[in-house]
């Protein structure tokens, strides 16, 4: 990972719930780094999540605080007590304002976190900033992760060069309902705030919101972007003649989608990749749904963790959306298999051909229902033996 002019950052084993590892990130921002982020609709979010939304609206950063292990999430008041003293700690080691302090916690849901160390700690890292720190930074954030997630782009802009880095950890509790995971990115490119932000939410839409490990969305979804101008020129926009602009806005939407890809398919206990392609719904939300329904279906996913061509179970999935499709005119594919077309199995199908298919690590299923032209897709895998195993002592 190069480094991102603006952006130091140190890690440390402050031993949260972790031992002999980093669980703990501080990096900071040189000032006038502008903010955008996008979080989680759980309606039990943690309390670092409306710390976040709460600073926000200012627009800038100048330093962000991570720890993994532990959510500080359904901690009542102690939780915010918790990011009171968290910000406040890193506002005396790094000498900021705590409103310009943003704050993100994964880990265990319920266990107050205790935060009593976090001055010393703080001002530890405080003094051991460095540029060359992205690695380091995507390894403290890991909880379940059986690998670091990181991405990086370079591109040239009237005669800038921009560099764009991301971080982001998440196996398990997700499910694209905003941002199902926590990520960080930083570029140097002078950015005005509202277009991060626009650029931001778009970009996630296809990203992070368009993947699922197990549907279920967490209390700590945070999804930020920091751009710290230190590449110099005048703000990036999103004016449409702004052509420099949309080429940034093309490169964060594309590592948005690099490190989206890298948690599906770093998904608790996963064997198997799964694109999930829904068209002929009744509009793009329709086949959201639709798609939706087929990549969290207990009984799709254990099929292909099964190696079973179960294309009936896709049929199912497609009847209990709750959108209109077409009982008729469904056709499904298995790759470029055809497996059911006009409501009924192709003629061509053999299901020795479906078996075989599905011993493939990456799967694609391609389901038309026949109504329309709402086209979606979704990125899932499948659910085997281990997620059972990683989630039944994960707290214990």
């Amino acid at each position: 990972m190069p480094v991102v002019a603006g952006v130091s950052g140190a890690t440390m084993a402050a031993g949260i719930k972790y031992r002999d590892r980093d669980d703990l990130l501080l990096m900071t921002f040189v000032p006038g780094t502008v903010a955008a982020g996008v979080f989680t609709r759980s309606r039990c979010a943690s309390a670092p999540v409306d710390w976040c939304r709460k600073i926000l609206g200012a627009g800038t950063a100048r330093a962000l605080v991570v720890n993994a292990g532990n959510a500080n999430a359904f901690t009542g008041m102690r939780g915010a007590d918790a990011v009171t003293a968290t910000v406040e700690a890193a506002a005396e080691a790094c000498g900021i304002g705590a409103e310009e302090i943003f704050v993100a916690s994964t880990g265990v849901i319920g266990e107050p976190m205790n935060t009593s160390a976090f001055a010393s700690h703080l001002r530890h890292l405080a003094g051991q900033q460095t540029a060359d720190v992205w690695q380091n930074a995507a390894a403290a954030i890991m909880t379940t992760d059986t690998f670091a997630k990181m991405a990086s782009r370079n591109l040239e802009l009237g005669g800038r060069r921009i560099t764009i880095n991301g971080i982001g950890k998440g196996s398990g509790m997700i499910a694209p309902d905003m941002a199902t995971m926590l990520a960080f990115v930083a570029t140097d490119a002078p950015v005005d705030a509202s277009a991060l932000q626009r650029w931001l939410a778009a970009g996630t839409k296809v990203s992070f919101n368009a993947i699922t490990v197990d549907s279920d969305t967490s209390t700590s979804d945070t999804l930020m972007a920091f751009a710290t101008g230190e590449a110099g020129g005048p703000p990036l926009t999103d004016d449409p003649a702004d052509h420099d602009g949309a080429q940034f806005a093309d490169a964060l939407a594309d590592l948005l989608f690099d490190l989206a890809m890298q948690t599906v398919k770093d998904g608790e206990g996963l064997t198997k990749f799964v694109r999930i392609e829904v068209t002929g719904a009744e509009n793009e939300q329709a086949a959201d749904a639709i798609a939706r329904a087929i990549a969290d279906s207990p009984l799709v996913k254990t099929a292909i963790a099964g190696e079973d061509p179960n294309w009936g179970r896709i049929v199912m999935a497609v009847g209990k959306a709750g959108e209109r499709a077409d009982r008729d005119a469904l056709a499904i594919r298995f790759g470029d298999i055809e497996v059911a077309k006009r409501g009924e199995v192709s003629p061509t199908y053999r299901e020795v051909d479906g078996a075989a298919y599905m011993k493939r690590d990456e799967i694609d299923i391609h389901v038309d229902v026949g109504i329309g032209t709402g086209a979606a897709v979704v990125y899932t895998c499948d659910l085997t033996h281990d997620y059972i195993a990683i989630n039944a002592d994960y707290r214990s």
